[in-house]
């Protein structure tokens, strides 16, 4: 076996193999996939939570327009169109009644493109 001089590399010492780099390699891209997908579904949560907050604009503004009115809400289901930052939904505001006469359920309900983002209920009285 022929020994090398100290401090002179020799065939094995120069670099990488391509077998290291190919390994260095698959890991980097592994791990570039992995952020890749944490950083869409972070992305995809903050698109939903940006939707659901524009729906419950539209229901808080309905079920407001109802406590303004002067008098009590009808019974029965109304629909509104509800646009909010160039989206649009739909607010189905259903008025039911209570045991006591003088107050109302009032529940609104917001969805677009077959999708409820929310429902938010209140009572609504008069005296």
């Amino acid at each position: 076996m022929k020994r090398m001089a100290a401090g002179r590399p020799g065939p094995r010492d120069q670099g990488f193999t391509l077998i290291e780099v190919l390994v260095a390699l698959g890991i980097t891209a592994i791990s570039l996939m992995a952020g890749l997908q944490a950083s869409s579904a972070i992305t995809r949560l903050a698109e939903r939570q940006h939707t659901q907050w524009l729906a419950e604009l539209c229901a808080q503004n309905a079920l407001v327009q109802v406590r303004l009115s002067p008098t009590m809400p009808a019974l029965g289901r109304g629909n509104l169109a509800c646009a909010q930052l160039g989206q649009n939904f739909l607010v189905t505001v259903q008025v039911d009644s209570t045991p006591n006469p003088s107050f109302r359920k009032v529940q609104a309900s917001v969805g677009s493109e077959g999708h409820t983002w929310l429902q938010v209920s209140t009572v609504v009285g008069r005296f």
